[in-house]
């Protein structure tokens, strides 16, 4: 194993989803050597630490025992280790709540880990060498299964002394009208969490409310570029919400960049909307933003788990 301050020679990262489990295989300039994806366990926590063990082996296969020994591993979760008792709290995979997570990890495959929240993990991705490298100041945003959300401060993650700094999907969606309010049950068992109206399953039950037609998110964004007139109007509302959600955090945090990750940061109609959207809502002279795609795409998080090891 690595000793204290000294650099390992190979990173692996795991990026464990609500649907799928990615791993790469990085060398120490960041260079992908492997990769992998794997679906996700359901409601299964021994399976879901079989997965990630059995990931590590894969990645690592055919590598020279004498590097294999040294390489580390860094894993971003939904929800986080809550400081005060080692146990995983505010999973979206509610299987993992309440359980040891990183110590049963490193029970499981002996060597050196490293665990953080799967949006700190994308947010550091793209901080470090991706889409918002050379800012001071990233918000990374999370739109897929769920939302998240981190802000990193000269390539440093923020953490906080709960572990939930940047944790903004379950806030409740800023200025809502009244149709919007008191908004969707949310899983953590409030109404109107900005991840009941901003993530994926929550762009196609929003447009189940108003249409009747079950579709996924991807399906409304490729009808609404056919012209669709009511998946286009779907892809507005959620625009909207997106759009204060994102002012709200401006208005606290004031980041140089955010860069939008998950399924929905492949729309492109965001990057042309969302500025004009969110400028009203921001509370000063100046209200431009800069939005940017991830450079990484879906694998930043992977990437950003990885550079836990920096």
């Amino acid at each position: 194993m690595p000793q204290p301050g000294t650099v390992p020679h190979l990173r692996i990262g795991i990026d464990l989803g609500g649907t799928k489990i990615e791993g790469l295989l990085l060398d120490t300039s960041g260079a992908e050597i492997r990769r992998r994806r794997i679906p996700s366990p359901t409601n299964d926590y021994q399976s879901t630490i079989r997965a990630v063990t059995d990931l590590v082996a894969y990645l690592l296969a055919d590598i020279p025992q004498e590097e294999a020994c040294h390489a580390t591993v860094g894993v971003g979760m939904p929800g986080s280790l809550c400081p005060r008792t080692g146990l995983v709290q505010n999973a979206n995979s509610t299987w993992l709540n309440g359980k040891p997570f990183d110590r049963d990890l490193v029970a499981a495959f002996n060597r050196p880990l490293r665990v953080a929240n799967d949006a700190n993990c994308f947010a550091l991705s793209e901080a470090t060498d991706g889409a918002g490298k050379g800012a001071s100041c990233v918000f990374g945003v999370i739109l897929g299964t769920g939302v998240g959300g981190a802000i990193i401060y000269r390539n440093q993650i923020i953490v906080g002394p709960r572990a939930i700094a940047g944790e903004w999907g379950h806030n409740p969606l800023p200025w809502p009208t009244a149709d919007e309010f008191p908004g969707p049950r949310c899983w953590c068992g409030r109404h109107g969490c900005l991840e009941t109206w901003l993530s994926g399953p929550a762009m196609a039950a929003d447009h189940r409310r108003m249409t009747g037609e079950t579709m996924t998110a991807e399906d409304i964004a490729r009808l609404a570029e056919a012209g669709h007139a009511a998946s286009a109007a779907t892809l507005q509302r959620h625009a909207s919400r997106l759009a204060r959600g994102l002012a709200h955090v401006i208005n606290i945090v004031d980041p140089d960049v955010i860069v939008l990750g998950g399924g929905l940061s492949q729309m492109p109609h965001l990057y042309r909307t969302l500025p004009g959207l969110i400028a009203p809502h921001v509370f000063a002279d100046a209200t431009e933003i800069d939005v940017r795609p991830p450079r990484w795409g879906d694998a930043g998080g992977a990437r950003g788990a990885a550079w836990l090891w920096q």
